[in-house]
């Protein structure tokens, strides 16, 4: 049994294989992540076998930043942990800078959904903790760790408890774990859901001024559209699956109100909406081109 459709019934088909495969050409010399046929499947408990991705096939060009969206259990969470190496394929493969990933490694780093920094270390060896395991000398990690601790502006509170600190500011401190750890991919999983609207916009600010700096490759996961307009260079919608839209964001940086609210973001917000199945279908291409009516149909 694969995950339930859409809601009212409507049929969402994946992204057709000529377009997968155009843009695979398009994209072979720079891809940093490549996913070919990912399938991952098991068995629940209660017995009905799951399709958590279903021969999923993408491409990430070097220093893009990729916002995964979808609805809850539809696959995008899995399509993550798949190229952190946390979930094995039942089929196909990922490869990263053409490495086969069988397992979790220090060429990708993560920050999960939940509360990830150790509150039994204070604030500086959390930032510290991935230098320590990768035998960076004392003093350099200490460098390393306040420097980036000062782009998040936490500095201050290098040697307080995370129990100390606010949710945003705990969030800023998985942040700069990360970034300091210097992975050539950063793979995130919802980790502002949790935050109130204020605090989220800026820590989307950080982490955009992050990777500004660095041009890592990231892949982002999340269920919110606005959070993913603000963010990505492309954008992907999972469902059942599959990856049903593969969407490149060509507004401007830095994105401002007035930028979110132009016909082209309208129309781009328009389009996700209707595939997480909360709007009505559009007739229109979010580039504002009219629909051909076979794709109406």
């Amino acid at each position: 049994m694969t995950a339930p459709g859409p809601p009212g019934g409507q049929r969402m088909d994946p992204v057709p294989v000529a377009t997968q495969l155009e843009h695979r050409a398009e994209t072979t010399a720079s891809a940093h992540i490549r996913i070919r046929d990912a399938r991952v499947s098991f068995t629940r408990a209660d017995g009905p076998n799951v399709d958590a991705l279903a021969g999923v096939d993408l491409q990430v060009e070097r220093g893009e930043f990729v916002c995964i969206i979808g609805r809850s259990g539809e696959g995008k969470t899995t399509l993550l942990n798949a190229v952190a190496g946390l979930v094995p394929l039942s089929g196909g493969e990922v490869l990263v800078d053409d490495r086969h990933v069988t397992k979790p490694g220090a060429d990708r780093g993560v920050i999960f959904q939940a509360d990830s920094v150790f509150p039994w270390m204070r604030v500086l060896a959390n930032v510290e903790f991935g230098l320590r395991i990768r035998g960076i000398p004392r003093r350099r990690r200490r460098e390393v760790a306040m420097e980036h601790l000062r782009q998040v502006e936490l500095d201050g509170v290098a040697h307080a408890w995370p129990r100390e600190l606010s949710g945003g500011m705990r969030a800023r401190v998985a942040v700069a774990a990360v970034f300091a750890n210097d992975p050539e991919v950063l793979l995130a999983d919802e980790p502002f859901g949790a935050l109130d609207y204020v605090t989220r916009r800026r820590l989307q600010a950080v982490i955009l001024e992050q990777w500004g700096r660095t041009r890592k490759t990231v892949l982002f996961v999340t269920h919110d559209v606005e959070e993913a307009l603000v963010l990505a260079s492309r954008i992907i919608v999972v469902s059942r699956g599959q990856i049903v839209e593969n969407l490149p964001i060509e507004l401007g940086r830095p994105r401002s109100e007035a930028m979110l609210a132009s016909k082209e973001a309208v129309a781009i917000r328009a389009l996700l909406l209707e595939h997480l199945g909360i709007a009505a279908p559009t007739t229109k291409r979010h580039d504002g081109a009219p629909l051909a009516a076979e794709e109406l149909s």
